[in-house]
């Protein structure tokens, strides 16, 4: 079959798989349980992120489990699903499941920084890199107490495991993945230069 009309047959697929993974990742976990539970509007509360971490500034630490479950399941659900349909399929469905999770269209673009949903996704695809991304983020913070940095560390460690694993369409992905996890902690950046950035179990 010429490529041409591959690509014509595959393209449907292509885009079905962005537009679930972006769905799926656009769920709010954070919001809707805060909301569910009488916690309040978690935009509101600490920096107005609607990821795990900010939900532990309600003090309901199982709350904010449950956010991190979320946000990293639905990014391993969108790859998943998406698998059936091909191997394509499924890195398309990672990248929408992580835009939906940062830009999302129901909070006006104004999403969470992505840690668990690229995580998630990691999942998903490899579950090998998914274990270096969680041990590099342990070991950091262990040593560091800087969750955003261990973060950063670890999402790089994830692509040099997916180009050693000889995965290299996931690693590109991952490039991909990481540049708008680094821009999106464009802030914590500056505070980790300036020596400013909030450490693990600080108080205020």
């Amino acid at each position: 079959m010429p490529e041409a009309m591959n690509w014509s047959l595959a393209w449907p697929y292509f885009l079905a798989a962005l537009v679930f993974g972006y769905l799926l990742g656009s769920i709010p976990f954070g919001i809707l349980l805060t909301r569910l539970t009488g916690a309040g509007d978690l935009r509101s509360i600490g920096s107005g992120n609607i990821g795990a971490t900010n939900v532990l500034r309600t003090g309901r630490k199982g709350l904010a489990a449950a956010t991190l479950l979320g946000d990293m399941l639905k990014g391993t659900a969108a790859v998943v699903v998406a698998a059936q349909w091909g191997p394509n399929t499924a890195l398309l469905a990672a990248l929408g499941a992580f835009l939906g999770h940062l830009y999302p269209v129901w909070l006006r673009f104004r999403g969470g920084k992505g840690v668990a949903t690229f995580l998630g996704c990691a999942l998903g695809l490899k579950p090998l890199v998914a274990l270096v991304f969680a041990l590099v983020w342990l070991g950091s913070a262990f040593l560091t107490r800087y969750s955003s940095l261990s973060a950063l560390l670890a999402s790089l460690a994830t692509v040099a495991a997916f180009f050693m694993l000889g995965e290299r369409q996931m690693g590109e992905l991952a490039i991909v993945l990481v540049v708008l996890l680094w821009w999106a902690h464009r802030g914590n950046i500056v505070r980790l230069v300036k020596g400013t950035e909030g450490k693990i179990g600080q108080k205020g």
